[in-house]
């Protein structure tokens, strides 16, 4: 399949090889790694601050943070500990891999900022910067909790960094026909022009056709043995359906997976009727009862590999 690959770390996160001693990391700031790891306070106060725990799903936060101490506890599960033990839980990984990433924190201090919505007029405007492997922790784990696998985001997507104003901002980036980008965060979702659909290629007969970027990746997360046995077109947005039409007349069935909101439907209905010569299958029955392929991946209750 067309994409882009990149070589394997030996590192399970592909950060600088750069490390600081266990002193240097419990030195630093509890509250900033977990905004670099995208957790923010649900309330904060002058000693301490809370937040909803990163281990699990809960609606009151249980998660205390101690700004005086520099120490964490998940009265959830009554346990707590330093700012390494923090990003080894999180993160599920080694003491080494944990060092190297609060390596990043201390040389790099930046954070996802808060929600920002853009217009088509605004995301002329915006301007890519860099590209690159995604890496940045808070990344990662909006991935985590999208149930996206780290390995099969890094094939297809970028970490972006872009220009938006006077603010310095980074998502991920995936890429579409004419070099554009859609671009998202846990707080930002717009695109960097030209706008256009992504086609990914791989000689087959049969082709996907779904919305956007975490559909796209949800389906090979959920059914990794499409990936090889179909070609993909990823809309990135349902206004661009009409530069579908010719593309589809190369393949012998086509495979819808769009949304099931009113949107949605309307698109696979209109998809069923001009194409009711060629084998068209609404393959949204899999996701019956949910708004997305996302929405029910997150949502059911098979936990995935």
């Amino acid at each position: 399949m067309s994409s882009i690959h990149q070589k394997k770390s030996k590192n399970i996160l592909p950060y600088e090889n750069k490390k600081i001693t266990c002193e240097t990391a419990r030195s630093l700031s509890i509250m900033d790694a977990l905004a670099m790891l995208g957790h923010f306070p649900s309330r904060e106060r002058q000693q301490d601050a809370w937040f909803l725990s990163p281990f699990r799903t809960e609606t009151h936060a249980s998660f205390k943070v101690s700004k005086q101490l520099n120490r964490w506890y998940d009265h959830g599960i009554g346990k707590g500990g330093n700012i390494i033990d923090l990003v080894c839980a999180i993160l599920k990984i080694s003491v080494a891999d944990a060092l190297l990433i609060l390596a990043k924190l201390k040389t790099v201090n930046y954070e996802i900022r808060p929600p920002i919505h853009t217009n088509k007029n605004q995301s002329s405007k915006l301007k890519i910067l860099e590209t690159k492997e995604i890496q940045h922790g808070a990344l990662i784990t909006y991935l985590k909790k999208r149930k996206i696998p780290y390995s099969l985001a890094k094939q297809y997507c970028k970490e972006a960094h872009f220009q938006f104003g006077s603010k310095h901002l980074f998502s991920i980036g995936f890429a579409n026909i004419s070099g554009g980008w859609e671009l998202r965060n846990p707080y930002f979702k717009s695109c960097a022009s030209p706008k256009d659909i992504t086609l990914l290629k791989n000689g087959n007969n049969t082709l996907i056709v779904t919305e956007g970027m975490f559909d796209f990746l949800s389906i090979l997360t959920a059914f990794p043995e499409l990936e090889t046995s179909r070609d993909f077109a990823v809309l990135n947005s349902l206004s661009l359906i009409n530069r579908t039409w010719n593309i589809l007349e190369n393949y012998d069935t086509i495979e819808l997976y769009l949304d099931r909101d009113q949107a949605g439907r309307k698109a696979t209905a209109l998809y069923l009727e001009k194409h009711c010569n060629t084998n068209c299958i609404d393959k949204s029955i899999i996701y019956s009862g949910f708004s997305d392929v996302n929405d029910w991946l997150v949502k059911r209750k098979l936990e995935l590999k």
